[in-house]
């Protein structure tokens, strides 16, 4: 009879333990589901303030905690996320990610959309397109995707002219030039800070933001149109994470009525939402 107690006994241990462990190891996975770390590149209070929304929205409807993770450049966050050391980031264009998908070799996906940064070419020296000197200098974004958007942003300014729309143009395809400007490449977080020195300079609506740039110096603002379509930010993470549910409630999260009000509320029309622009 005793004999038997212990066993029973022992059983009922054995099965206490697998039992303890198991939900032991389901909330550990479950936790770290439910928090997620999201790649941004040099933001500034007003990136700050759409964030706090972002994560509110997470929180409050998805039980999704969302932590940021700052990079000083474009050139760091997508091998954070391929390398596996960041579950997701929000910095590039469409076009941006395929480029660097292309060049690297990889697979990195966009779950969903969020804002759309305008070009706009900027001048503290003159107050208008036609004002522009021949031989004056004019900065652009030195990586391949956002020079070719810089230069055609130039074209449609009406102060140069490319072989071709076709694909991604770089200054060897300037097939006039009739102020004989002078276009310098840079890396796109210097072209704000370039118009303290040049005459002109195309900037991205986030640098725009970070580098205070006022919307008075605006010469010329990109239109948005069906093929802005690529220009539009992603959330981008591993191929094989895409159908993760913590993504999915990240995406709703961000394209929430409340964040979309804060986007607007931040940034005026330096950056707009971008997830449900008609652009047909």
């Amino acid at each position: 009879m005793k004999k038997g107690w212990k066993y029973l006994i022992g059983i009922v241990v054995v099965v206490v333990i697998v039992i303890a462990g198991y939900f032991s190891f389901g909330d550990k996975s479950q936790a770290k589901e439910k928090t997620i770390t999201v790649g941004v590149v040099a933001p500034a209070d007003k990136d700050t303030h759409v964030w706090d929304a972002v994560k509110k929205e997470a929180k409050d409807k998805y039980g999704l905690t969302v932590k940021l993770k700052e990079f000083s450049d474009w050139n760091q966050p997508n091998k954070a996320v391929a390398n596996g050391e960041l579950d997701v980031n929000s910095f590039q264009t469409k076009e941006f990610l395929d480029d660097w998908n292309k060049a690297h070799d990889n697979t990195l996906t966009s779950v969903g959309q969020t804002i759309i940064a305008p070009l706009r070419l900027y001048s503290k020296k003159v107050d208008s397109v036609a004002d522009i000197k021949n031989g004056a200098t004019i900065t652009i974004a030195n990586d391949a995707v956002n020079e070719s958007r810089g230069l055609k942003l130039l074209q449609n300014a009406g102060l140069i002219k490319l072989k071709s729309d076709d694909s991604l143009a770089t200054t060897k395809d300037i097939a006039e030039n009739p102020k004989n400007l002078k276009i310098k490449e840079v890396d796109g977080s210097q072209t704000a800070r370039a118009l303290s020195s040049e005459d002109a300079s195309v900037v991205n609506g986030g640098f725009a933001v970070s580098g205070n740039i006022p919307l008075k110096y605006t010469l010329y603002k990109e239109k948005l149109d069906k093929n802005s379509k690529p220009y539009i930010n992603v959330l981008a993470v591993s191929k094989k994470k895409k159908d993760s549910q913590a993504f999915k409630n990240l995406v709703k999260a961000y394209q929430s009525k409340s964040v979309k009000k804060e986007i607007k509320k931040q940034y005026n029309s330096l950056i707009i939402p971008g997830w449900d622009l008609d652009l047909d």
